[in-house]
């Protein structure tokens, strides 16, 4: 593997542009002091590829073409009435400032977002009102509040081993509000299916989908 490109977009205002991070021989910097008002952002890197480092985000449209696997660094963003596109897993959203001792931890923070046209698989939203946010819809599913309904979660019997899911949730960080998944990927990781999934999660009220 070369040497990798720095990119730095950063100390600027930016607006009504269309940004393409797709060089996978570079290393994308957003921040510090970076606003992005109603710019589409094209993602197409993998997510050791995409430093943010305390940028705001308003109005923004993230196009993900590539999918963006373990990305924590959305909780050093602000974002703001944004719509995210394409596959994410493994991320984490919003303001979850025990995270890291960088002061940009303490700018993390997400509303009115529209993820309709993601598919989140694993992703945790931190600190924020979730019910501002619009999630995608079945096969994907959002439980509201994972820590707080713990118990009653783990009083219903799951097909296969989808028991795992929501068994430790009370150790997760306070911060998390929402959880967001996707039933044919959990099914296949837990050894069952998407209908026997969603027998039991249309059980609960505080699970969107």
């Amino acid at each position: 593997m070369g040497w990798l490109t720095s990119v730095l977009i950063e100390n600027k205002a930016v607006e009504n542009e269309r940004l393409e991070l797709t060089d996978k021989n570079s290393l994308y910097f957003l921040g510090p002091n970076l606003t992005l008002r109603n710019c589409t952002v094209v993602l197409n890197v993998s997510a050791r590829n995409l430093i943010i480092i305390g940028a705001r985000f308003t109005d923004c449209t993230f196009e993900v073409k590539q999918e963006l696997k373990n990305h924590q660094q959305w909780i050093k963003a602000s974002l703001k009435g944004c719509r995210f596109k394409g596959r994410l897993s493994g991320c984490e959203f919003g303001y979850w400032p025990e995270y890291g001792t960088e002061p940009e931890y303490q700018l993390g923070s997400i509303e009115d977002c529209d993820f309709t046209e993601a598919r989140l698989d694993g992703c945790r939203f931190h600190g924020c009102d979730p019910h501002t946010l619009r999630f995608p819809k079945w096969p994907s599913f959002t439980i509201l509040d994972p820590i707080g309904h713990s118990h009653e979660l783990n009083s219903v019997k799951w097909p296969g081993s989808s028991n795992i899911l929501v068994k430790n949730f009370y150790k997760w960080p306070p911060s998390t509000v929402a959880l967001a998944d996707h039933a044919p990927t959990v099914a296949r990781q837990f050894g069952t299916t998407p209908e026997e999934l969603k027998a039991v999660i249309e059980q609960f009220d505080f699970i969107v989908h």
